[in-house]
């Protein structure tokens, strides 16, 4: 059953390009209040003159506690509410482990997941002081599946994956939602840093998702208020595979798994 988004707020992190500036348009669409944050305000102010419908825009870096409290205490006191939170912001860098600084996973480990706890934690005590709310972390596969020079990248998001299965079972009766979408490989700017010389996207290029899918799916699990949603289906039934046989797998699939 869907829930209808007319006139739900919905503040969305990195929102400047790819798949958070495709899920606001989605959700004006639908007569959501899309509220657009990220450290490129020009970027967002470009956007923003392709929404139509009521938006907001406001310049936020995940990374910094006090622009984050800042932030969603300005978004409240303009809407009174905050309905859905979607931490989206993240990025990745494919570096073999020894060639890979401390300062690699501590930033990365900074905006990926420590970004996800700053939002929600902003977020959450008036969620459940409402009674109602949504949380959506977009995570990725490689929170289940990790893969040969995304060590940093994937500990991020396996971070994101258990704090939001354990917060789910804090929230239980609180009338507060918390769901996890786990992407594969999309073709957007994200892979302009995690894979510069562009030779994982040379090498997966036929299996990697359209942006309009991943936020047409995300959408859905805000309208559905589903748990998770792994994507693409392929994926989804990977994943168990490698997770009921994970010797079989590497024997089977572990050269085809480590591409970059």
């Amino acid at each position: 059953m869907k829930v209808s988004l007319q006139n739900k707020v919905v503040l969305i992190t990195g929102a400047s390009s790819g798949i958070g500036a495709l899920v606001a348009k989605l959700l004006a669409d639908r007569g959501a209040i899309p509220v657009l944050t990220a450290r490129s305000r020009d970027r967002m102010l470009e956007l923003s003159s392709s929404i139509q419908g009521e938006h907001a825009v406001y310049e936020m870096d995940v990374s910094s506690e006090e622009q984050v409290l800042e932030v969603i205490s300005q978004v409240q006191l303009r809407y009174g509410k905050i309905d859905v939170l979607l931490n989206n912001a993240g990025y990745g860098e494919f570096v073999p482990f020894t060639s890979a600084s401390l300062s690699h996973f501590e930033q990365m480990m900074d905006v990926n997941y420590m970004g996800v706890v700053r939002c929600t934690h902003a977020v959450l005590p008036d969620m459940i002081q409402s009674g109602s709310g949504h949380i959506v972390n977009v995570a990725s596969i490689a929170g289940k599946l990790a893969t040969a020079k995304s060590t940093g990248y994937s500990a991020t998001k396996h971070a994101v994956l258990g704090l939001t299965n354990a917060l789910r079972q804090e929230l239980r009766g609180t009338g507060v939602m918390i769901s996890a979408v786990n992407p594969g490989p999309i073709d957007t700017p994200f892979f302009h840093r995690a894979d510069p010389e562009g030779t994982y996207v040379h090498n997966i290029r036929w299996y990697m998702m359209s942006p309009d899918k991943v936020a047409k799916g995300i959408v859905s699990v805000i309208e559905r208020r589903n748990a998770e949603r792994d994507l693409p289906m392929t994926a989804a039934i990977g994943v168990r595979f490698v997770q009921l046989f994970p010797r079989i797998s590497d024997a089977l699939f572990g050269r085809f798994m480590n591409k970059k």
